[in-house]
């Protein structure tokens, strides 16, 4: 948690009273909030004054949807829980897309949301709601604040619950007069930073940790899947030291990505499925049997199956497991290692040979797909262009994909060459988050780049605050995949009704997105030559400008993910 320490009270004239808003800003400065993502509304207005007197920055987006994404990007980059700041009624229910993606991706943050004053509780107040009930599905806690002097404590509360086992949103709403009131400063109780809650960082059971160490040693071929939780828990170094002082293959997913670099011995990314088909022990990190993994279907029901999670509900669910473990991954992975270096053979010179035969199987895959990869047909070969994208990336490019189609060809063959700098939705599947997680990488990390690549359907969703990264500053190297459809849906429309019903209700006009983006003031090209790609990326990148590259694809090529989906059989 970072330090935050609460500033001298802003208080009224007096200096013995003090606001709602400012203890809302106080409990969010204990936990180490410097911003909030927010759009503005007569019932929050009291929470940006508190702030302003915190030392809390605030940035203002044009829609709900983009603060809530905005705050779960930035739990996700820093580690710390994110804050958005709505109104009430459309306000909140603006918002409750980017809480039910936090809720699904486990990510911490604060929804805060306003409401109509308790005095007018029932009466028909403008834009109350029943926020509580509607909220209380999709995240880990929701309540309303029913007195001033509660304020801080609940959203301490808000807090502890966020940060509770696996991580989520949390949600508050504050009625504007328990918002606006002024109690007795002695009478509010303010958690002070770094005493109101524990440490998250759970061990799992020592006798579980012992019987996996010691069927990594007896294993001749394992391998791991390193999940969102890895990056969660900041576990990559004891899963990096895990994998190479045992010799294990592993494979990443979600945030997960980045945990080995490119090129390492045992970063491995398209042998998965026969790796799943003939290991011994597989073990998985951080990551449900939801439908990314078949529901665990897709692991040999010969092999001993261990899941580690901090969510005791995950573990087994969907699939019966050999040894479950739950807690924090960077302390079991460490713990596993240490109890199998006491081994005198770990077996590790053992799985040279296993390793070569997946090795062998990566490079046929990647051969296979190499004309692809390089291909100069046009339209643009969607393979080419997140091909040119992986290319383009550095060690410090923080990578966000946000679309359909074109991110599951991207999933494929962008790899991001540090921890943390893979951005996803999650499992929701929730189309829109680009931008609010581009202003929240850049935020958080204004010394890294971002790249973000759009499905033109998805960017259009929330591009309007392309205009708060360049009000902000903020400037990102975003690529649209165009294809003037939603182009995976109109897969499954094609294989189910046929090719006269494929594009009802999923093609789009061909929008000129370059334009847009140079109208809002930042930087945009329009690309139709493969050989473009490249020189073009490089010019967004040298304009120090938020742009938009606007690549025309072929609409007649389907991401093997897209056409595999089990929707669609």
């Amino acid at each position: 948690m970072a330090d935050g320490n609460a500033s001298t009270e802003t208080t009224n004239s007096d200096n013995t009273t003090i606001s709602g808003g400012h203890l809302v800003a106080k409990a969010l400065k204990a936990e180490g909030v410097d911003v909030i993502f927010t759009l503005c509304g007569g019932h929050i207005i009291d929470i940006y004054d508190g702030c302003a007197d915190e030392g809390i920055d605030v940035i203002d987006v044009r829609h709900e949807q983009v603060a809530a994404h905005a705050a779960d990007g930035y739990a996700r980059i820093t580690g710390k829980p994110g804050c958005a700041v709505v109104t009430a009624g459309p306000g909140t229910t603006d918002a409750v897309t980017g809480i039910a993606n936090a809720y699904r991706a486990e990510s911490p943050m604060l929804l805060i949301g306003g409401q109509g004053a308790l005095s007018q509780h029932k009466m028909g107040s403008l834009q109350d709601l029943p926020h509580v009930d509607m909220i209380n599905p999709i995240s880990k806690f929701a309540a309303t604040v029913p007195h001033t002097e509660r304020v801080a404590d609940l959203v301490s509360m808000a807090f502890r619950e966020a940060n509770n086992g696996a991580p989520g949103p949390s949600f508050l709403e504050i009625p504007r007069d328990v918002l606006d009131a002024s109690v007795p400063v002695e009478k509010a109780r303010v958690p002070k930073a770094g005493q109101y809650r524990a440490s998250t960082r759970q061990g799992g059971d020592p006798a579980a940790v012992e019987r996996l160490a010691e069927l990594i040693v007896r294993s001749e071929r394992p391998s791991i899947l390193l999940g969102n939780q890895v990056w969660t828990t900041r576990a990559t170094d004891s899963a990096v030291e895990l994998v190479r002082s045992l010799n294990i293959p592993a494979y990443m997913n979600g945030a997960g990505r980045g945990t080995l670099p490119p090129g390492d011995p045992h970063h491995f990314q398209l042998s998965r499925r026969y790796a799943f088909t003939n290991s011994d022990l597989i073990i998985i990190v951080g990551t449900p049997f939801d439908f990314r993994m078949g529901y665990g279907k897709r692991l040999s029901p010969d092999a001993t199956v261990v899941q580690i999670d901090l969510n005791y509900a995950t573990v087994g669910k969907n699939r019966d497991i050999d040894l479950g473990i739950v807690g924090d991954a960077d302390v079991i992975l460490s713990s596993v290692l240490q109890a199998a270096s006491g081994y005198g053979d770990t077996g590790a010179q053992g799985r040279k040979g296993w390793l070569e035969e997946l090795r062998t199987q990566e490079q046929t895959a990647l051969d296979k797909r190499a004309p692809l990869l390089t291909s100069d047909s046009s339209p643009i070969h969607p393979y080419r262009l997140v091909n040119e994208i992986n290319q383009f990336l550095t060690e410090d490019s923080i990578y966000v994909g946000d679309g359909g189609d074109i991110v599951t060809f991207s999933g494929q063959v962008v790899q991001p060459k540090s921890p943390g700098h893979w951005m996803d939705p999650g499992p929701l599947g929730t189309l829109g988050v680009g931008i609010p997680f581009v202003m929240a990488a850049k935020y958080a990390r204004p010394d890294k780049e971002v790249v973000a690549l759009f499905g033109d359907g998805a960017f259009s969703l929330t591009g309007w605050d392309f205009e708060t990264l360049v009000r902000f500053d903020m400037p990102f190297v975003g690529i649209i995949g165009n294809n003037s459809s939603m182009n995976q849906i109109r897969y499954g429309q094609i294989a189910k009704y046929g090719a006269d019903r494929g594009e009802l209700g999923n093609t789009l006009g061909d929008v000129r997105y370059s334009e847009f983006a140079k109208m809002l003031g930042g930087y945009g090209e329009e690309v139709h030559d493969p050989a473009e790609i490249g020189p073009a990326l490089l010019r967004a990148r040298e304009s120090g400008k938020p742009s938009l590259i606007n690549v025309w694809i072929d609409p007649e090529v389907y991401a093997p993910g897209t056409m595999n989906q089990t929707m669609y059989k």
